[in-house]
C-alpha cells in the first residue's frame, strides 16, 4: 500500500488561542517533538523545548528563524530532575508563565524482558515516565498564575498494539494514561485541561533508520484501516488542538492517532 498523500502544513487550522502563548516541549529536538515545536511556532506561540540533541535543535532553531517568536532551545538531559527544571525556568525567563506544556520525550529503545536487569530498568522509567511528571510539578505554578492552561502527555499505542520487545518502554507509556487523568483531576478547578495523545507508528527519520522493515511495512499495510503512514505533523495537529481554546471542556482524554490499527 503507498502512501496517498503528505500532510501539507499550509492546509493546517488556524488557533488565534494559541498566538503569543508560551509553550515547552521536551524532548523536542527531533521527531515527534520537533514536528510538534514547529507547529506550535508556525501559531505564534512561544516554544521552548528541552533535548540533549544539540546537533538537531541547533538545525531546527535554525530554520525556524524567521517565525514570529523563535524557539528557545535549553539544554538538558531531562532524567535529571534539576536539568528538567532549569529548561522550565529558562522557557519561563524568556517568555513569561508557561500555558501549554506537552511531555513528549521519550525513547523507545528495543529490549529483552527477560535480560533487563534493574538498571536498565530504572533507566527506561527515567526518561519515559518520570520527567512528565515533574514537568508537570514545576509548570502548574505558572498555569495558576495565569488562570488556565493545558497539558498534553504523548503517550503511546504500543502498549495497546501488544508489541514486541518494548516492555518497560510500553509500561511506562501505558502509566501515561494513569497520570493523565489523575493529573486532570488535580487540576480541573484551576482551569488546567489534562490530555494525552496516543501515536501509533508514526515514521520518524529514527523509525525509518533502525525499526522499519520489510516486516514492518507489512504490518502497518495489514492493520492500518487508512492508506498511507503516520507523520509527525499528524500527531502536532491533535496536540495543537488539545492545546487550543477549541478543546476548552475536554479534558482526562486520550487521542488515538494511529490510522485505526487499535
Amino acid at each position: 500500500m503507498s502512501e496517498t498523500s503528505e500532510f501539507d502544513p499550509a492546509m493546517a487550522a488556524r488557533y488565534p488561542s494559541l498566538l503569543g502563548v508560551p509553550v515547552f516541549v521536551t524532548g523536542g529536538a527531533t521527531g515527534i517533538g520537533a514536528d510538534i515545536v514547529r507547529a506550535f511556532a508556525a501559531q505564534g506561540a512561544k516554544v521552548g523545548f528541552v533535548d540533549v540533541d544539540v546537533a538537531g535543535a541547533q538545525a531546527l532553531t535554525r530554520s525556524l528563524a524567521g517565525a514570529v517568536t523563535p524557539p528557545l532551545f535549553t539544554r538538558g538531559d531531562v532524567t535529571s530532575v534539576d536539568e528538567l527544571r532549569a529548561a522550565v525556568a529558562a522557557t519561563r525567563a524568556a517568555f513569561g508563565d508557561i500555558g501549554v506544556l506537552v511531555n513528549n520525550v521519550a525513547n523507545d529503545q528495543r529490549h529483552d524482558f527477560a535480560s533487563m536487569d534493574v538498571a536498565q530498568f530504572d533507566a527506561t522509567v527515567a526518561v519515559n515516565l518520570r520527567p512528565a511528571f515533574f514537568a508537570a510539578q514545576a509548570v502548574v505554578p505558572d498555569m495558576k498564575r495565569r488562570g488556565r492552561g493545558a497539558i498534553v502527555n504523548i503517550g503511546s499505542a504500543s502498549w495497546l498494539m501488544k508489541s514486541a520487545d518494548l516492555t518497560a518502554y510500553a509500561t511506562c507509556k501505558s502509566a501515561m494514561s494513569g497520570l493523565t487523568r489523575m493529573l486532570a483531576n488535580e487540576l480541573g478547578r484551576d482551569r488546567i485541561r489534562v490530555n494525552q495523545v496516543i501515536p501509533g507508528w508514526v515514521m520518524t527519520d529514527k523509525q525509518r533508520r533502525l525499526w522499519v522493515d520489510a516486516e514492518g511495512e507489512q504490518a502497518m499495510d495489514r492493520n492500518q484501516l487508512l492508506p498511507g503512514r503516520l507523520q509527525g505533523p499528524d500527531i502536532a495537529s491533535m496536540v495543537l488542538f488539545l492545546a487550543a481554546d477549541d478543546s476548552r471542556m475536554i479534558t482526562a482524554q486520550g487521542m488515538i492517532v494511529d490510522a485505526g490499527w487499535v
